[in-house]
């Protein structure tokens, strides 16, 4: 776990910055999807997974 959350927080401030200077090619969706596979192994999964739907729920009832 500790591991996991420590990578999550590599991947993240590597996308941030990716975003941030507009840099965004292979190395950016590597990133990115590195982020989101080490994120759905943290406890931060169910929350955006709720997040997510009730996004998408609010949506479709407008």
């Amino acid at each position: 776990m500790a591991v996991t959350v420590s990578l999550v927080a590599l991947f993240g401030l590597v996308l941030f910055f990716l975003l941030r200077s507009r840099t965004l090619g292979a190395g950016a969706a590597f990133t990115a999807a590195g982020f989101g596979f080490f994120l759905a192994s943290t406890g931060a999964a169910k929350p955006i997974s709720t997040l997510a739907a009730s996004l998408i729920e609010t949506v479709q009832n407008l």
